[in-house]
This record gives structure tokens, sequence and C-alpha cells, in this order.
């Protein structure tokens, strides 16, 4: 039987000039969060199976990719369930393991921790444009601050990455989860129901305000609650004015601080920004994760046609571990899909040092050839980027080859002459 070349459905192999990229953005990933005060860590790709299926990670914990056990302690014969056969699993997010770390770390860590954690992660999900099943997440996390200081530090940062890589006018969305729950509280939804309401409200910007209103009348609620609920959309506006109306509109479920909270988030930002892109309040943003507490945001980008990254407030996850709760906030660039976008711009890295090629021409004597190899070491000492490459017969295709992979200037060298 023949083996196959392509990947495994789901993953790619990964060409140079895309791997340019990759490496660029995430120098400048670990350049730009460094100035922000955030230190790398690494987390294993395996995770305990447990951990993983804490009913944290919302539909993620069903496209686990799972490992059975090893050795002897494999016993397929006599497996009667899953937790016989099953002790662990690749890791889906860096978050889970990031609480787990930071459990099992917290006493050589200072307070607040700034963490910068980049890797790849696996799920079994239908792969499509921007999607694969191994990709690589970028995030960071403010772990021990309770304050709206981390919400605004995590934006900040990301929006200013974004900046540097050349995306402009993107927008961040941002609301907060108990904003979602007054919400529905105030419309008279039962507490027990809000999952399956929020996962409807989710679909908002697909089906529009009139579809979410029919999935919610065959899931069986109350037309009066429906239209209460419903009928808040329409009256709130996506800046500070439109949460300073769910502070007004939900006074009595709502806690004043909450919103008065993501007011100054919203303000903030956008006075002390430098990239070019808006911050809006959007009370349809739900975040599919069960384990956010607080204010939750995405990056909506036009080019995308969606979202390419988001993150938001954990406080209660980390007391899963430790059974005391650790504030937490984080923010994740989706790197996958800002690289296809960088690639389908046919962005070119900037970049100081110049890129020579030399051309020799076959069969040169060992003597011209060290003359050749002294000087290429000579440039690259100086800085300059020197490709080195025997001539071949069509000489036209190999220099425009070495011209589409940035190569300014080709310098031929000759047996008869030097």
């Amino acid at each position: 039987m023949a083996l196959k070349k392509k990947p495994v459905t789901g993953m790619k192999d990964i060409l140079p000039r895309e791997m340019e990229i990759r490496n660029y953005v995430m120098n400048m990933i670990r350049e730009t969060y460094g100035t922000f005060g955030f230190s790398a860590i690494e987390t294993p790709c395996v995770e305990h199976i447990e951990n993983l299926c804490s009913k944290q990670g919302g539909e993620n914990e069903k496209l686990i990719f799972k490992i059975l056990k090893r050795g002897e302690k494999l016993k397929l014969e006599q497996a009667k369930e899953e937790a016989d056969l099953v002790d662990s699993g690749l890791r889906y997010d860096l978050t889970v393991p990031l609480s787990r770390y930071y459990s099992n770390n917290a006493n050589e860590l200072p307070a607040p921790f700034k963490a910068l954690q980049m890797g790849n992660v696996w799920r079994a999900d239908r792969p499509q444009r921007g999607r694969f099943r191994q990709f690589m997440q970028c995030d960071i996390d403010i772990l021990g601050e309770p304050t709206y200081l981390a919400e605004i530090e995590l934006v900040l940062a990301t929006t200013t990455l974004l900046g540097k890589l050349d995306f402009h006018n993107f927008t961040i969305r941002i609301n907060d989860r108990k904003i979602l729950k007054a919400m529905a509280q105030y419309s008279g939804f039962p507490e027990e129901s809000f999952d399956t309401v929020f996962i409807i409200l989710d679909k908002m910007d697909k089906i529009g305000l009139e579809g979410v209103a029919q999935e919610l009348e065959k899931e069986g609620f109350a037309k009066e609650c429906i239209d209460k609920y419903l009928g808040l959309f329409k009256e709130i506006t996506n800046d500070i004015e439109g949460v300073r109306y769910c502070k007004e509109k939900l006074e009595g479920v709502l806690d004043p601080k909450i919103a008065e909270d993501l007011a100054t988030i919203i303000s903030t930002v956008d006075a002390v920004k430098t990239a070019d892109f808006k911050i809006s309040f959007d009370p349809t943003l739900v975040r599919g994760m069960s384990y956010y507490t607080g204010p939750i945001f995405e990056i909506a980008m036009d080019e995308f046609g969606g979202s390419v990254g988001g993150g938001g407030r954990y406080d209660e996850m980390i007391g899963k571990f430790t059974g005391n709760n650790t504030c937490a906030c984080g923010f994740s660039i989706g790197f996958e899909r800002i690289v296809m976008l960088l690639l389908e711009r046919d962005y070119q890295i900037p970049t100081g040092a110049g890129k020579k090629a030399y051309l020799i021409e076959k069969n040169m004597p060992a003597d011209k050839l060290m003359e050749i190899l002294k000087k290429a070491e000579e440039e690259r000492s100086a800085g300059t980027q020197v490709n080195i490459s025997i001539m071949k017969k069509n000489k036209k295709f190999q220099k425009d080859q070495l011209a589409s992979e940035g190569y300014t200037e080709v310098i031929e060298f000759f047996r008869d002459k030097m």
C-alpha cells in the first residue's frame, strides 16, 4: 500500500513563505507584549482528561483529541467505559492549561502575574477557511488583578500589536456576562434557561432579531419575555450611552458598578489607544466559553468577515484547582487567521537588512569557491542575508524565483572571471 503524502485532515504543511510570516508575527508578539510586561511561559500540549472535561470549555469539550493509556495501563479487553481507556488529551486551548500551571506554580510567580503563551492546540473541528484541527494560539493573561486595569491593559496590548502588523479600522466588541444575565433576568427568563437564551442570542448576527425571536418561541419561552428581552436590543446603542442605558434600565437586577466599570474601560481605551480601531459596546456578544464571569471582548475584522480573537474575565476557573478563586483575565488573538490575512495581502516583512543571492557557475575551482564563501561571510557579518546556490540552465526562472523570495540583488560568479 502506498504511503499518503497529504497531511491528515485539518492539518497542513507550512511552506517557507508562510513560515517566514509566522516567525515574523511571533517575534512581533514577543517584542510588543514584552513592552507591556508580559512574561513568556510554556505548558505541555497533553493535559489531564479530567481538566479538559471539567465543563469549562463549552463546545470545545466535544472536540477533544483523546489519548489512550499507555503500556500496561491500557487493558482493552477489560475496558467497560471510556475512562478505562483514556487518561489524557491534547489541549483544545491555552486557558485551562494556564489555570493548572498557575495553581501549581503560584508561589514562584509574581502577583499579579502577566503571562504570554504561544503554542499549538487541537480541536476535532470541521476544517474551513482560517480554521484547522491543529493551530497556533497566542494568549496574554493577567492573573491576580481584580480591577478593570487588567481589561484595559489586555485590549491596549492586543490592539497595539495589530497596529504594528498593519491592521487598521477593526473593531473591539465588548460586553459583560453580568449584563447579559441581568438583561435575561429583567425580561423574566428563568435562571436555569440563561445558557439556552444566550446560545440563541449568539446567532443574532446571522439570523437577526426576528430569527432570534422565532428560535426563543420554539424553545417554549413566553412571548412577553421574548418581546421585553428583544425590546432592549432595539434601544441599546453601541457606545457608552448604551452602557449607561443598561445601568438605568436594569436597575435592581444589575449592580451599577458593572456598567460604570465597563464604561470606564471603553472610554479609557479610546482615549489612550495608539492603533486605528473602534471599541464598541455589543450587548449581543456572548462568547462560547462558560468560564467567563465578567467583561468579554472580541476582535471583529471586515477583512476576514468574522472574529480574529477574543477573551474575557474568568475569575472562578483557578479556584476549581485550588479551592480559592483567583482574579484572571485573558485575550487571545487568532494567530492563524492573522497569518492568513497577511499572506492574502502579499505582506512584505519590513527589514533593514539586505537580501543578496550569489549564483555560482558549475564546477567552480576550489580556490575561487573559497574566495566567494569568504566574501559571503563578510557580508553576513555586516547583517546582509546571503543565499548561495549553483547556477541553473534556466537562469531567468532561477532569478525570478529569488526575486519572489525577496532577494533584491543577484551576483553571478563565473570560473573564468571573478
